[in-house]
């Protein structure tokens, strides 16, 4: 992709816009039909087909996927096409994606580094767009969502399922009724194992992967396979444990106490204690936050190694996977409630621990995600999103300040008027990030 072509695809925006499908604009009946392009076809992308497919019969259509490596997207196409029944367009391109006004969504399932550059531009390029947690890289890149969002009318949803969850649903609706009374601690905890993931060494670059656009926006580097794996644990392409698993449980919390702004306060402690690999996420991890005129704090652990499990998360409760311990646990001046999966909550009152109202289902939670965001986009109205730019932004935001925390060494304190840190310079260079050219962020989104 050259210079001039991306400057030539952000001016013409505009007119992208004018000549969108009938969809940017207008209003649509439940019987027109939506289509949508795939980009990022690994383990979320799968489950974005997955998903798409079941939609099928509410006239959706996977009309395209997109992917940078061409050998992963001829085995997702052929594997789409046994599934369905259908060919599908492919994309090694995203600016191509944008370019097609025949598409009216694009669900972006790529790594962290290129959720917030690729969102943006679908809005640029009239298109609404699903982003895959964290919706962001940097703090800044959550603004920079939200403005481009208003201005060019898009439907921005973000990929915190637990929104939509019938029962988590529930188990929100009851805290705030008071069925543990005044919460003053929240904690979130995710104990997923990791194992030493090895060093860091040059290799080269398997024919199918187009490393130059992989990398977008990141700095450039030798292509290696612990990059193209394990970019979680890399500070240029994601945000480690806390962003990775963190966000959704974050997002609950948030949703749960109201948290509209940013804290004022963030404290977060911890390293790379357990395995000596090349990553540079921390796979220990205690993070404190308090917010300016609320009495409760909030609390989130991220630990690697073995470990024991808590509040019967990964025993009695076990998560999703069925062998790590995440969840969330509300402490009130009545009981306690622990949400330890996607579907399920539980109350404990009393002294006694007495089981309170409670609430157990299995189910997908992405199929119910992705039905809220095409019904705003049939109606046009933001306001029915579970998890719209202001909830990304604020969510992501979460674990990048914990991450700036400990890469500073720092507690920090959160000017929320001046969305500024403190006195300290360091970690307000980290609220974003340089772009390379041309996959660069453009200063008025």
């Amino acid at each position: 992709m050259q210079e001039s072509n991306r400057r030539n695809f952000l001016t013409a925006s505009a007119a992208l816009l004018a000549g969108a499908p009938a969809i940017a604009a207008n209003r649509m009946s439940a019987n027109d039909r939506i289509r949508v392009c795939i980009v990022g076809l690994r383990g979320r992308g799968r489950d974005h087909i997955q998903c798409l497919n079941d939609l099928a019969n509410e006239n959706i259509e996977i009309a395209a996927l997109c992917d940078v490596d061409q050998v992963l997207l001829a085995q997702r196409a052929a594997d789409y096409e046994k599934l369905s029944g259908k060919k599908v367009k492919t994309f090694t391109d995203m600016q191509k994606v944008l370019d097609d006004k025949s598409f009216d969504a694009v669900t972006f399932a790529t790594p962290n580094h290129w959720h917030a550059l690729g969102a943006v531009w679908a809005c640029q390029a009239g298109k609404d767009a699903y982003v895959e947690k964290p919706g962001t890289q940097t703090f800044q890149e959550g603004k920079k969502i939200m403005e481009a969002a208003g201005r060019y009318k898009r439907i921005i949803q973000h990929g915190t399922q637990n929104r939509t969850s019938p029962n988590i649903v529930e188990g929100i609706q009851k805290l705030k009724e008071g069925v543990i009374g005044r919460v003053y601690l929240a904690r979130g905890v995710d104990y997923k194992v990791r194992f030493d993931w090895g060093k860091i060494e040059p290799e080269a670059t398997p024919a199918s992967l187009n490393w130059d656009k992989w990398q977008g926006p990141a700095p450039k580097r030798p292509y290696s396979k612990f990059t193209h794996r394990f970019w979680h644990s890399l500070w240029d392409f994601g945000a480690g444990e806390i962003g990775n698993q963190g966000v959704h449980e974050f997002d609950i919390i948030r949703w749960a106490l109201d948290l509209d702004t940013h804290p004022s306060r963030i404290a977060a402690f911890g390293g790379h204690y357990i395995n000596k690999d090349d990553g540079q996420a921390p796979q220990v991890l205690n993070t404190s936050y308090e917010w300016a005129g609320r009495d409760v704090q909030v609390e989130f652990e991220v630990r690697t190694g073995l470990t024991n499990t808590e509040a019967g998360f990964g025993a009695e409760y076990p998560f999703v996977d069925k062998k790590n311990v995440v969840g969330v646990i509300f402490i009130g001046t009545e009981g306690y409630m622990i949400l330890p999966d996607y579907t399920s909550y539980r109350t404990f009152l009393g002294p006694k621990r007495t089981p309170g109202p409670s609430k157990v289902g299995p189910g997908d939670l992405t199929v119910p995600h992705f039905q809220n965001f095409f019904k705003a986009m049939r109606s046009r109205n933001p306001g029915e999103l579970a998890a719209g730019p202001k909830e990304l932004h604020y969510s992501s935001a979460l674990p990048h300040f914990a991450n700036i925390s400990y890469r500073t060494g720092r507690e920090l304190r959160f000017d929320s008027k001046t969305e500024k840190f403190i006195g300290n310079d360091d970690a307000n260079r980290l609220l974003t990030r340089t772009y390379r050219a041309p996959y660069v962020l453009p200063e008025k989104a």
